[in-house]
């Protein structure tokens, strides 16, 4: 039997510990209504932070680049998997020919923006997310009626998204995911096809300069009613002749080298080529040789990549294709944002 004192002990007991327990929930109560009240000065909080560390970070990068020679710029630059964050500006004059009437006399002029800010995911590791924003200022198309000339348009955007490693031996190997879309403005303009598939590059770098090959293939996701009146041979990233074919089936890719010389100049050559599988015979293989000329040149402390080179087509679609290229690229480096 228990105690009366024992009795009424035990229910005060309880007592006490229901009040904490009470008050604890009311706490609790009170703390989360107060941060729903003031979830947007959390999120305003938190948003400056995350801005502040992130224009920290670019602050301390545009010094280190500030810091570097033009010449150690160039060498970083021209590594594939280099975290240096640049703003491509290359711009096309291309000369065609091919068995049309009047092919000869044709001329392209083609403006793209290509930016490149690398994300690191280790020392080593590096996650690319690259578009290619065409524009063209003057691109010939043949119809029923002949050769027409069209004027300024968007083009055919495309993209890449890669993730990018380097070993201790010095060669580098990046493997993604290639597209390229329908966007362009001019019907005539416009891809047949919207294209997917993979991408997979290998390069070396040596103590003189880097040599590399990089390689996709991708698949029409569409496919169209052939146009056998209508030719159409775009630059946008990879040659697609469009003459009577419902689907596509391209390899394409870029050989690359770079031979570094003195006070920030450098050899180089990075033709783009491509094969359509579905094309009709004579119009498969598109394939320039090239080579050129790197500058890396300061405006005041924003330090600029300038090239220059000169392609020659040894292979190229027989009814319209490009001859001659000529591609001069204004490329300002920039701090990356995170």
């Amino acid at each position: 039997m228990k105690r009366p004192g024992n009795i009424f002990f035990n229910s005060l007991k309880t007592c006490k510990v229901r009040d904490k327990k009470d008050e604890s929930i009311n706490f609790n109560q009170t703390g989360l209504s107060w941060i729903k009240k003031n979830s947007f000065w959390w999120l305003a909080v938190l948003c400056v932070l995350f801005i502040s560390t992130g224009v920290t970070a670019q602050e301390t990068e545009r010094q280190e680049i500030e810091e570097k020679s033009a010449d150690d710029l160039a060498r970083e630059l021209a590594n594939p998997n280099t975290t240096l964050g640049t703003m491509a500006f290359p711009i096309d004059y291309i000369h065609y020919s091919g068995d049309l009437p009047g092919a000869g006399s044709r001329n392209g002029l083609l403006m793209n923006f290509q930016p490149s800010l690398p994300i690191p995911l280790s020392s080593s590791v590096n996650l690319f997310v690259r578009p290619l924003i065409p524009l063209y200022l003057s691109q010939p198309t043949f119809g029923p009626e002949g050769f027409e000339q069209s004027g300024v348009n968007l083009g055919n955007i495309s993209a890449d998204v890669a993730v990018g490693k380097t070993w201790p031996s010095k060669i580098i190997g990046i493997v993604g995911v290639f597209g390229s879309f329908r966007t362009a403005s001019d019907e005539r303009l416009r891809s047949n096809y919207t294209m997917l598939g993979p991408e997979a590059m290998v390069a070396k770098i040596f103590d003189w300069g880097v040599v590399g090959l990089m390689l996709n293939h991708s698949w029409s996701l569409n496919s169209k009613d052939p146009d056998v009146l209508n030719t159409t041979t775009l630059p946008d990233n990879l040659w697609t002749n469009t003459t009577g074919r419902e689907t596509a089936s391209i390899t394409a890719g870029q050989y690359f080298y770079v031979y570094n010389l003195r006070n920030a100049w450098q050899i180089t050559g990075q033709p783009t080529f491509s094969y359509n599988h579905n094309a009709a015979k004579g119009n498969k293989l598109t394939f320039p040789i090239g080579t050129g000329v790197n500058k890396v040149v300061r405006f005041g402390k924003l330090p600029v990549k300038l090239s220059l080179q000169y392609w020659y087509y040894i292979a190229s679609p027989d009814n319209f294709g490009p001859q001659h290229q000529v591609r001069f690229q204004i490329a300002p480096v920039v701090p990356l944002p995170w």
